[in-house]
């Protein structure tokens, strides 16, 4: 039974990572401390060096042979079902249409799994549910973003074509004297997988995760222990992972005109999907897969984890419902404590 002490406990856990959200909310907002420009370096400082650095080093500390598949391929069922209902409302619904079936995968499936989910599941359920997250964040790094960039890609060409030929002109009036055969034609899945593979080359998040689960085979195969000098190297960067994302989140908090910049009706849309759908799901597949006790709360208390990052990066990028996705990272984290600490109690009273 769930005592007032062990969500004191989780509290604990999580005020720091809110305490660092405003103090880089305050340094720009507040004192006045940092400039846009500064803002970006600071944010590119934790894209390319600390976050990956982190992202590894919370991937080395698992064993692979040791995963629990039946957790896993409750994630996998989850993601499934919302991509299933996903291609229906896309495909049978008027209103349904693929930028919005993109911005909804990423609203219903990627969660901050590292940097809000380790000090939570750890204060929850120890290094049994720490574990946990670090596994489901293994899976949200080598397959549910890279297929979000591949629809991300596909929407990108596709839109870059549809507006080389538009419908007042011919082929003739863009390129000159061509043959209506030289016309552009749809991009093959081989292209949309390079355009992919050149995003994800120059981003060092996508196969941080990759390099950490190919040490942890190693090393837990043959009993091999870090260097301390890499571990060190690693270390350094990685400790300030939580930190640095969480200041950065303040930082950009600071520079919107409002908090909720897309409209209560699509913020309580993205909480929705966030907060209720995604757990929801989670659950249809932990229960398919026969998970019981405390690997099913994990599994559920995880799919509920505030927005990722990363899905606002994207999103930024790609220029697909910016300020949707925003909103559903500033938002959904500022929320995410009492929503998951409800949460936690619930299953807490259901499993008992």
């Amino acid at each position: 039974m769930i005592g007032w002490e062990d969500i004191y406990k989780v509290i604990t856990a999580m005020f720091p990572l809110y305490a660092a959200l405003i103090l880089g909310y305050g340094s720009v907002k507040w004192w006045h401390m940092f400039k846009p420009d500064h803002c970006d370096a600071i944010n590119q400082l934790n894209c390319y060096f600390i976050m990956p650095l982190f992202t590894f080093d919370f991937t080395t500390r698992i064993n692979p042979y040791k995963m629990n598949f039946r957790f896993l391929a409750a994630d996998g069922i989850s993601k499934a079902i919302i991509l299933l209902a996903i291609y229906i409302w896309a495909k049978f619904s008027t209103k349904g249409n693929y930028p919005w079936s993109i911005t909804t995968f990423s609203l219903s499936t990627l969660n901050n799994t590292l940097v809000v989910g380790v000090p939570l599941m750890s204060a929850m359920y120890g290094p049994f549910g720490e574990n946990l997250v670090i596994q489901s964040s293994i899976l949200q790094f080598t397959i549910w973003i890279i297929i979000l960039l591949v629809m991300y890609a596909f929407r990108s060409v596709n839109k870059s074509l549809d507006q080389a030929v538009t419908p007042n002109e011919s082929p003739t009036d863009l390129e000159g004297n061509i043959e209506a055969d030289s016309i552009p034609t749809r991009p093959s899945l081989l292209i949309l997988l390079k355009v992919v593979g050149v995003k994800l080359a120059k981003n060092p998040n996508s196969y941080a995760c990759i390099l950490g689960l190919a040490w942890a085979l190693v090393s837990n195969r043959w009993n091999l222990k870090m260097p301390s000098i890499i571990d060190g190297s690693v270390q350094i960067m990685s400790r300030a992972g939580s930190g640095v994302a969480m200041f950065c989140m303040g930082l950009f908090m600071a520079l919107q005109e409002k908090i909720i910049d897309c409209g209560a009706t699509l913020t309580a849309y993205g909480m929705l999907l966030r907060f209720v759908v995604a757990p929801a799901t989670m659950a249809v597949g932990s229960l398919a897969v026969g998970l019981r006790g405390d690997v099913l709360c994990i599994a559920i208390i995880q799919a509920a984890l505030p927005q990722a990052i990363a899905s606002f990066v994207f999103a930024k990028e790609y220029e697909l419902h910016t300020s949707v996705l925003s909103t559903a990272v500033i938002f959904g984290t500022i929320v995410s404590i009492p929503v998951l600490i409800a949460y936690y109690v619930v299953l807490d009273l259901l499993s008992t």
